[in-house]
Parts: structure tokens; sequence; C-alpha cells
């Protein structure tokens, strides 16, 4: 294997491309948009720095410790735990574990049940020595199943689990499957939840120069058409040229893999969610410190981030960045979101009107997660599911996350070598 094409500059082709070329082999990446990074990208509006929809590191993936280097970004860190908010009321639910400071406001939260409180201590105490691949392994029943059949109330899975996991599954509904629970439970246990100084698109621009530096090229602006498996090799054709190579890795986003490889297993049913990107002047307060407000009273939105509390760098100085994510596709106007998201705050924090909550901009992300209910990895894609030497690097291919996407890159670099 001396030649290798890659489709696609997200996380998971540039791991590949790095992989590969880290052992000599001639790598060429191709991608579509002027940047690398596919969903995980930030931009600048108006001195504020913008990731594309609301995305964190969490620092204990196994994939994220070997692919990067954590001190070169410059890490913010997430207090552990969030606030929980609803009309008149908010309170704060913590690892006492983690975050000491809170122990007595954890304690007296009324949200949850205290037996919840010592089951949360149970579950991370047995999840802490249960293997990453165990936990991953458990895909028979919904978080929600999960949850009641380990004993944890209504309440509490009304009131956290659900703002909380619909966060990072985009499913308020806890229908998804309990593998996704039990990997980002022992994940958050483990490690810490993070953003770097400059954005998370500090995170591909770090997997491009890394594989840039191993011998790769990167070529942007560049829309692949086809890929096709030709004799021993692969034609891998674009507008203007079509490029030959001993092997192709496909790690587009998984429509656009399933376009370009024919491999139906490639899962396209899409979450969706619309992030919302404010301005909010420093003589307005925001009293949540630099936890997670989740909305225990309804998904309007589902959670609001504290980002330049997190990461001052992230803000001007004398302003504050909030981001607000509405969990789905939203059919309101912008301006129409926004008033949600200012009433919604305004209940929360009656103290404060809000009045100077200015709209920087709108993702509206319509894949922004592949749909994972119980059972879901037994139809998953293998990296060699394509004909020929044509393999596949996506997040689909394992759990639709950071990490499923890092290892995918590298899992699918390692089969062409060893083809």
């Amino acid at each position: 294997m001396t030649e290798v094409a890659v489709v696609g500059g997200g996380l998971a082709g540039l791991v590949a491309a790095r992989t590969l070329a880290d052992r000599d082999v001639d790598v060429t990446l191709f991608e579509r948009n002027d940047t690398v990074g596919g969903r995980v990208r930030s931009r600048t509006v108006d001195g504020f720095t913008l990731d594309r929809g609301f995305q964190v590191l969490f620092t204990g993936y196994p994939a994220v410790q070997r692919e990067l280097d954590l001190d070169a970004l410059d890490l913010r860190y997430f207090t552990a735990g969030a606030t929980i908010a609803r009309p008149g009321q908010r309170s704060v639910l913590s690892d006492p574990l983690r975050d000491p400071s809170a122990l007595s406001e954890s304690l007296f939260n009324r949200e949850v049940t205290l037996a919840d409180k010592l089951r949360v201590l149970k579950l991370r105490r047995d999840l802490s020595n249960q293997s990453v691949e165990t936990a991953l392994s458990h895909d028979d029943m919904s978080i929600d199943e999960f949850l009641a059949d380990r004993g944890f109330s209504k309440r509490f899975r009304e009131n956290f689990a659900a703002p909380f996991y619909g966060g990072i599954t985009l499913d308020r509904s806890l229908s998804t499957s309990r593998a996704i629970f039990e990997y980002t439970f022992k994940m958050l246990s483990s490690g810490k939840t993070a953003v770097p100084a400059a954005g998370m698109g500090a995170i591909p621009d770090q997997l491009a120069r890394r594989a840039r530096d191993a011998g790769a090229t990167v070529v942007t602006n560049t829309v692949v058409e086809s890929v096709d498996a030709d004799g021993d090799g692969v034609s891998v054709g674009t507008a203007g040229e079509t490029v030959t190579a001993d092997a192709a890795i496909v790690a587009t986003d998984p429509p656009a893999a399933r376009d370009l490889t024919g491999v139906e297993a490639i899962p396209t049913t899409a979450r969706s969610c619309v992030t919302q990107h404010f301005r909010l002047p420093s003589s307005q307060h925001f009293t949540s410190g630099r936890r997670l407000v989740l909305n225990a009273a309804d998904d309007r939105p589902n959670q609001v981030a504290p980002m330049s509390a997190v990461a001052p760098e992230l803000a001007p100085d004398d302003e504050k960045l909030l981001s607000a994510t509405f969990l789905g596709r939203q059919a309101k106007s912008d301006e129409e979101l926004t008033e949600e998201v200012r009433d919604a705050l305004a209940s929360w924090y009656p103290e404060n009107q809000f009045s100077g909550l200015e709209l920087l901009a709108t993702d509206r992300i319509d894949f922004a997660q592949f749909d994972q209910p119980p059972g879901f990895r037994s139809s998953l894609p293998s990296v060699d599911d394509p004909a020929g030497p044509v393999y596949l690097a996506g997040d689909y291919t394992e759990w639709s996350s950071i990490q499923g996407a890092m290892k995918s890159g590298r899992t699918a670099a390692l089969a062409a070598i060893e083809s």
C-alpha cells in the first residue's frame, strides 16, 4: 500500500490521513469545504468565537487521549454537574466527588430524591469497574428503561436525565440505547468536559497540522463525485480530474458516504438540533458559573451553556457569550426562537429580564447525529463493507461522537494498510 486517497476532512478523515502518513503512505485528503473539520467547526462573528452548534470535548475518551495534544489545545473546563432551572427556581446538582464545593447544594436539591443521589454514586462505582468496551456493548434497552431498571425515579429521569442526556443524544425522550448512556457516564466520571480556548475548531486544525507534518497532502474546496474500485486500485473523480490510488477511505457525512459507496447499512436517519449564540453585556448577570443550565420544565430551549464563563477567550472583554440549544428541526424563525430563549432565561432569573440579550448567529444542523435506538450497533456497517480497496471512516461505524469518529479513522487506515 503506497498511495491512499481520503475523501472528507472531518475528524475521521484527518485521523485516517495522519495514521497513514505516519506509516509512510502517500496520502491525499480531499475536503469539499474551504476548511477542514466536518461537523466540528468554529468561526468568528463580531469578535466572538462561535462553534457550529453546542459541542464539547470529553477528555476521558480513549481516542482523544491518543490522537490529540490536549496541552496544546489550551483547554477550558466546565464545572461538573449542572444548574437545573424552571420558572422561578434554580438549583445545583453535581458530583460531590468531583465538585466538593457543591456538596451542600446537591444534597438539598429537591429536583431528585435522596435515593436517586445514592443510586448515582453506586452507578458511578459500578461503571468505574467496567471496561469501555463492555459499556458500549450493552445495547439491549433504552436509557429510560435502563434508569428505571436501576431504580431511578421518574423525577430523576424527567428533571435531570432528560435535559442532560437530551443535550448529549439530542433525544430528550431517553429512547436512545443505554450503551451511549453507560459509555458517556463513564467518561464524565473519569475525565473532564472542556472546550479549547480557541473554540472547538482548534481540534480539526490541530489534526490537520499533524497530518501535514507527517506528510499528508490536504486539498480543500474539492468535491469528490465518485469513488470506484478499479482492478487492484481505485479511481477518485472530482469535477476537475480523476485521481488513481491503491485504496480510498471515504470519510464523508453518512448520506454522502452511502451515495459514494453504495453501502446500504450506512445510517441516514438523523437527529437534528438548532443552536443559537447570544451576546450578553457584562452588566446583565448570568449566575451559573461554569455549569450547564438545564431546562427541567420543557425543551424551549433544552439547555443554555455559559460559553464565555467557561472560556473567556471566546468573547470580547466586558461581554458574555451564551448558547442555547433546541432539539430537533425547528419551524420557527430565528427571531421567534430568540424570544423563547429570552423568556426562558427571564423566568429562571427573574432578577434579570435579559433585555440586552442579542442574537449573534443561529446554527440549524439537520444531520447532527445518526439515530441510535436500542440494538443500533448490530446494524452498523464495517469499515471494509464497500467493494474493492475502499474503506469507511465515520462515527457511524462506531457510535455518534468525537470518540467514534476518531477511532473509526484509525481503524479504517489500519485496515487499508493491512489489506
